[in-house]
């Protein structure tokens, strides 16, 4: 008999693949997600005790369940959300997540993520060891080590991390070619759209979405609906990309149309402005 938490996840695969469908996502991927929410329904084990014994490994083990999906059904059974399902929902909040670790208050939160672009406790784990927490106004070194106590905890690290790298990122003209794609299909009212929650009070579904498989990447391409995006009325212009390789290495970029200095008017790939002057110079 599966356990209760076993079926909601599953209920949520089932959603996730709906959401997918709905949005014109690979066909592949959609059955990818109703296939592993047909077999954690039919498991006789409580998915909750292989994550705490085996971890990913032991998700990945399971019948249908590739690297991607485990890492999404640890992040259910660790913190009750799944970030990826909220995003495409438009629900998703991240200064509330945010806020569920101890010493991050509702001004900090709203900082971390409208100037760090981080929406998921794991994105919070990797900026506070690859410097740019630290940076964040507000964060000193004790809260720094405070933080990273507290996710260690509330993510189920069996041992501190030091020195973690960044997770690897698509180059920059895969990047830029997807921006491209977006704009063209927003552009050209060929994509599906969402209602997000967020500064969205009558609820239109307004906000397009892309996905995309390219180059063994998996991307999803929204326009950066933040609150620092409205105030400076750049909505329609900072588009967030969100990534992810069969390895399941996985993050998110934001693409804008830069303002000042040699790249004005290009579009760039927002901490990787080296490698954009490097990409339009090879272009020249």
């Amino acid at each position: 008999m599966s356990s209760s938490l076993n079926q909601q996840i599953a209920e949520k695969l089932d959603e996730m693949a709906e959401l997918l469908e709905a949005q014109g996502a690979n066909p592949f991927r959609v059955r990818a997600y109703h296939r592993a929410a047909t077999a954690l329904g039919e498991l006789d084990r409580d998915v909750e005790e292989i994550v705490q014994c085996e971890g990913v490994d032991g998700l990945v083990a399971l019948p249908t369940i590739g690297k991607g999906i485990a890492s999404a059904i640890w992040e259910m059974v660790h913190s009750g959300r799944w970030s990826q399902l909220e995003r495409l929902r438009g629900s998703l909040q991240p200064e509330t997540l945010l806020r569920t670790v101890p010493g991050i208050g509702p001004a900090l939160a709203r900082r971390i993520h409208d100037e760090l672009h981080v929406d998921t406790l794991e994105q919070l784990e990797t900026a506070a060891y690859d410097g740019r927490l630290l940076n964040l106004a507000g964060v000193g070194d004790r809260t720094l080590q405070a933080l990273r106590a507290s996710l260690a905890t509330m993510l189920g690290r069996a041992r501190r991390r030091h020195g973690v790298a960044p997770a690897a990122a698509p180059p920059i003209d895969l990047l830029l070619d997807v921006d491209r794609q977006y704009l063209a299909g927003t552009e050209a009212g060929t994509l599906p759209t969402i209602a997000p929650k967020r500064f969205n009070p009558s609820g239109k579904a307004w906000l397009p979405i892309l996905h995309l498989e390219q180059d063994g990447w998996h991307f999803t391409a929204l326009f950066s609906n933040t609150a620092r995006a409205h105030e400076l009325d750049r909505v329609f212009d900072w588009v967030v990309i969100y990534f992810y390789n069969e390895d399941h290495e996985e993050g998110q970029q934001t693409v804008v149309t830069e303002t000042h200095g040699s790249l004005t008017g290009e579009r760039v790939v927002r901490g990787r402005e080296r490698e954009c002057r490097r990409y339009y110079s090879n272009r020249s």
